[in-house]
């Protein structure tokens, strides 16, 4: 194969095997948080991950120093945050769309790494940080521009050097009485990042979304998620109830390792690389119908 597991017999031919159930097959994706470590934005719960101290959505909507506290967190974070570039295996899994072997990507993270990457039918299940809304009139912000408020507001603000970036693209400063919270230039009520928070469930439309994208495919491959959020494997199962096979490729265990047709233990770049250049090659082939 050429790649960086040659001398590694177990991966390689946990790779191969992956390649062998996937051709031929439209393959729903269902990517976590491993997909984004290669673009310099940490797991949760990979090794060496940050410890994690959410934000819930009840300390947001009824503590203003906990709702000042993100806001400054959020900023910070999400500069470096959106700084980051998607990396081969976002490319990769654009690429496996483009050639029809994907039907698209359900993503758990917030990232909007794949969408900058190319894939066009992407299902973000926790929402995006792209888009801010008002919780009273519904008005919808971009981030761009509410980020240009902030800073108006708070000339203070700088993002510091080697800051340590969350998941979320949130960061844990210390903040002081004098932040000035953004609020909608519409109605003066609260804002929220388009994400669900701690506590939040996902909105039923966006899970039904999701199944739709798997009940129009004929196999899943889940990539970088340890599958401890419910609603993958809430898809894991629709895929088993199926009978469509399902590949997943993480580093360690996933609690859908028992269930999988294949798991791959290695980094999902090197593995969607590898899964896209074989899968579009010119004599594999075509996709078979759901």
């Amino acid at each position: 194969m050429g790649t960086l597991w040659d001398e590694d017999a177990e991966t390689a031919e946990a790779v191969r095997t992956a390649i062998d159930v996937l051709r031929g097959h439209r393959i729903a994706v269902l990517t976590g948080a491993g997909v984004s470590t290669d673009s310099g934005i940490p797991d949760y719960r990979g090794k060496g991950a940050p410890v994690r101290t959410p934000m819930t959505a009840q300390q947001f909507l009824t503590d203003d120093a906990s709702r000042r506290r993100y806001w400054v967190g959020s900023h910070l974070g999400w500069k470096a945050f959106s700084a980051s570039s998607p990396n081969a295996g976002h490319r990769a899994l654009a690429a496996l769309e483009r050639a029809g072997a994907a039907s698209g990507v359900i993503t758990q993270n917030v990232d909007g790494l794949h969408v900058r990457a190319g894939s066009h039918r992407v299902v973000e299940l926790h929402g995006t940080m792209r888009r801010v809304s008002c919780l009273h009139c519904g008005q919808v912000f971009d981030r761009r521009d509410l980020a240009i408020r902030v800073e108006q507001d708070n000339p203070w603000i700088t993002v510091p050097e080697n800051v340590e970036l969350g998941p979320d693209g949130d960061v844990l400063p210390h903040v002081g009485d004098d932040f000035v919270v953004p609020v909608c230039s519409v109605c003066g009520g609260v804002l929220k990042p388009d994400v669900v928070f701690f506590g939040e469930f996902i909105p039923a439309e966006k899970f039904r979304e999701a199944e739709q994208l798997v009940h129009s495919s004929t196999a899943l491959l889940i990539a970088g998620s340890s599958l401890v959020v419910n609603s993958g494997i809430r898809l894991l199962e629709r895929a088993r109830r199926r009978r469509m096979p399902v590949v997943i490729v993480n580093r360690g265990q996933t609690r859908g390792d028992s269930r999988a047709t294949v798991k791959v233990d290695a980094g999902t770049s090197e593995v969607l690389t590898e899964l896209a250049r074989e899968l579009t090659a010119a004599d594999g082939m075509a996709p078979s119908a759901p």
